[in-house]
């Protein structure tokens, strides 16, 4: 989606999981949700066995690095504030998928090109 397009309504996770694509186009981008992902996880680590404030570092570690993704590279606004639970899911399949090396098809189908 380019700057001055209406905002997609998709109707079902299978019908934002292509647009989200389009909207991380960019490799840093996604190496950047990557970076933001592995931290949140490596963060919840300690949240799971101490507790307390910890918790706060989970999703400060995540959104950082995507916002910033968003801001300063891809240049267009988060999927995070319109659909917020698909976008964590998503973000989940990305990085998984992108760990497995089986992300560039569903980039392929998304119309992402590669770069």
């Amino acid at each position: 989606m380019a700057h001055g397009d209406p905002p997609v309504t998709p109707r079902t996770f299978a019908d934002f999981w292509p647009h989200y694509l389009r909207e991380h186009a960019r490799p840093a981008t996604r190496a950047l949700h990557y970076a933001g992902t592995a931290l949140s996880f490596a963060a919840a680590a300690p949240a799971l066995a101490f507790g307390g404030w910890w918790w706060a570092a989970v999703p400060v570690a995540g959104y950082a690095f995507a916002w910033s993704a968003h801001l300063a590279v891809e240049r267009n606004r988060p999927a995070t504030f319109r659909h917020p639970i698909w976008s964590l899911l998503a973000d989940y399949r990305m990085f998984f998928l992108w760990l497995a090396g089986r992300l560039a098809p569903h980039l392929a189908k998304a119309g992402v090109a590669p770069r």
